[in-house]
């Protein structure tokens, strides 16, 4: 792991990391190092924490399986029991478990968002009741990439009588001491890293869903990922900004290190219960850790998977240029990736949980050679034999 994590930065154009791994809830591992800001060249230190984007999917879901493991959400109800103003405009027959399966048909938000909006929870839950679906629900599956967090948030919120951010700190983070953070306090701002993108390396393809948001503004993928109300790149309002790490924002805003992910999986890489806080029951693992949507994915393009919630092992690599993002984790394994190549995921027949945050953001919306070096590095300690990862699937 220590060699790999080297490599990174020597060879493959890591600036800041940390990469953490916990057997049985103990870390064997837990690397950091490089520059958490480019501009000042303040060092990635211990205490380190960044924005790991989609990586936030896997928070926000593990919130909504603890309200499915106490009756307080049911998989088969209609969104609408729960969140009354869902229903409008063909989405009352939307079910929680469309939700959770990206299966929603509410990949984006078509009317135009002011600055700002992102960061406004009653505004985008108001532009998400008035949004049509895409498709019909539960037709087929789709990215949703950014609207995630406000429908698995918000009906985490109706159910628990709590926001997203007070639920990961009072039943999550808090109680296995993780430094994990949905809503930043301002004192913690000092340690947060600054993301940019990578340079260049050998090998990197752009995606068709990066060409298409490049070239097509009307698509809805562009739609998608263009209308935020500048969070993906506003100055004030943008996912680097103060303002925009003290928002709630269930997909892409969670702020953390590998340490407290691998510490936030170490549960469910050991039945639900690790250091005695236990999270959801043994049951719950084989729910989370069954692929429920599968195939090409109506935004991405390329070939997806989805449990309810997480994602689990994804080879894309033997597909055409463009379309190869790809996570490759052993077949046991689930958890989420997120935008530039970070990751969280358990793997419960090795009762191993794993976290890798950092801020050179790689091309993709899965893993890079950064982060999938460190997963097959893993793979190998533990005793698989291939570290192409073929024997993993």
């Amino acid at each position: 792991m220590r060699e790999e994590f080297e490599k990174n930065f020597a060879e493959r154009g890591e600036v800041g990391a940390s990469v953490c791994v916990a057997i049985d809830a103990e870390p064997v591992v837990d690397l950091w190092g490089g520059v958490a800001d480019r501009s000042s060249g303040r060092p990635w230190e211990r205490d380190t924490v960044s924005v790991v984007f989609s990586t936030t999917k896997g928070v926000t879901s593990l919130c909504a399986h603890m309200l499915l493991g106490r009756g307080e959400l049911d998989l088969a109800a209609p969104v609408a029991n729960y969140w009354p103003g869902y229903a409008q405009r063909g989405k009352a027959d939307t079910t929680v478990g469309m939700v959770l399966a990206h299966r929603a048909g509410v990949p984006l938000v078509a009317e135009p968002l002011s600055d700002g909006a992102f960061l406004d929870w009653a505004g985008m839950i108001a532009a998400i009741e008035a949004q049509e679906p895409v498709w019909a629900p539960g037709t087929r599956h789709g990215y949703h990439a950014l609207t995630y967090g406000w429908l698995a948030g918000e009906l985490v919120r109706r159910a628990s009588g709590r926001s997203l951010g007070t639920f990961v700190r009072e039943e999550i983070a808090g109680p296995l001491g993780l430094d994990l953070w949905l809503g930043l306090p301002e004192e913690v701002e000092p340690r947060v890293a600054r993301m940019g993108y990578a340079d260049p390396q050998p090998g990197d393809e752009q995606s068709r869903l990066a060409i298409v948001v490049a070239t097509q503004p009307e698509s809805v993928q562009a739609k998608m990922l263009g209308n935020t109300g500048n969070y993906m790149f506003g100055q004030d309002t943008g996912f680097d900004s103060r303002a925009g790490h003290a928002a709630e924002i269930g997909a892409t805003g969670a702020i953390t290190n590998a340490r407290a992910l691998a510490g936030m999986y170490a549960p469910l890489a050991c039945g639900g219960t690790a250091r005695g806080v236990t999270l959801v029951g043994p049951g719950q693992i084989p729910r989370m850790a069954t692929t429920v949507s599968a195939g090409p994915d109506a935004m991405l393009f390329a070939n997806s998977r989805f449990t309810y919630g997480f994602v689990p092992s994804i080879d894309n690599r033997h597909e055409p240029p463009g379309y190869r993002d790809s996570m490759i984790l052993s077949a046991d394994a689930f958890g989420h990736p997120g935008l530039g190549g970070g990751v969280g995921f358990a793997s419960p027949a090795n009762r191993m949980s794993f976290g890798y945050t950092m801020n050179a953001m790689g091309p993709g919306t899965a893993l890079n050679p950064r982060g999938q070096s460190l997963v097959d590095a893993v793979y190998t300690s533990l005793g698989y034999t291939d570290s192409s990862a073929e024997v993993w699937r």
